[in-house]
């Protein structure tokens, strides 16, 4: 399939004759960037993964809810971010072990699946230490460059409440690396 208008993939995706095949191609465009929103948030592949996974089976067990009222990536990332955060939720205390005292960043290094820098690491090792809402805020603003519009459809919140999260998460990110040096 080409790159089809928005509109017309929700057509499709409505039509049961063209849901599958237009479903495809609707997961083959988002599941790059939804997975990385994903593993930002939750750090480890395996269960970036399954999220994922989650995701698209809500997306196409509510699909035919979908009215058009928001951009089909916008729905998508209310979708990720939700099952994102029902799995933090279920999974806290297993994320928070007390057993584990291996900082994010050489966790992340030592991961096959993890291409970046040592700077990449401390930066993420940084962010996962911001409280949830801002943690998500952050990751979508700064690494998915959302319109704080998008991102306040997407979290169900005010355009002026996002500006001050991400304004404090910058600040806290900035003291931690600095403190980390």
């Amino acid at each position: 399939m080409n790159k089809i208008s928005e509109e017309l993939i929700i057509a499709q995706l409505h039509d049961p004759a063209t849901r599958a095949a237009t479903f495809s191609y609707v997961v083959k465009k988002y599941s790059k960037p939804l997975y990385h929103h994903i593993r930002r948030i939750v750090l480890s592949h395996e269960d970036s993964d399954d999220i994922l996974q989650n995701t698209f089976i809500t997306a196409w067990n509510n699909i035919s809810s979908f009215r058009g009222d928001s951009q089909l990536s916008t729905w998508l990332y209310r979708i990720a971010t939700n099952e994102t955060i029902t799995f933090t939720s279920h999974k806290r205390p297993e994320l928070q072990s007390l057993n584990d005292t291996t900082p994010i960043a050489e966790q992340l290094e030592s991961d096959p699946y993890f291409s970046g820098s040592h700077a990449q690491a401390l930066l993420l090792e940084a962010i996962s230490t911001l409280p949830e809402r801002q943690r998500m805020v952050f990751n979508m603003k700064y690494f998915d460059d959302m319109k704080y519009e998008d991102i306040s459809k997407i979290l169900n919140t005010s355009v002026g409440a996002l500006k001050a999260s991400y304004h404090i998460a910058v600040k806290k990110i900035e003291e931690y690396i600095k403190n980390r040096d």
